[in-house]
């Protein structure tokens, strides 16, 4: 028997300019709610929050 894919790949898109920069994964069974991150938008050229969004483009 196969076991449950336990990490789910995802975006972070920037709240400011709404574009998708980053791809990454986290395990849904250690971190339930969703990923909020300070990162670096370069659209943008400053620090911003980037929120996790399940669409990858």
């Amino acid at each position: 028997m196969a076991k449950k894919e336990q990490r789910l790949l995802l975006a972070l898109v920037c709240t400011v300019c709404k574009r998708q920069n980053y791809i990454t994964s986290r395990n849904k069974i250690n971190t339930e709610e969703k990923l909020k991150l300070r990162k670096y938008c370069r659209l943008c050229k400053k620090h911003t929050e980037h929120k996790e969004s399940s669409k990858l483009d």
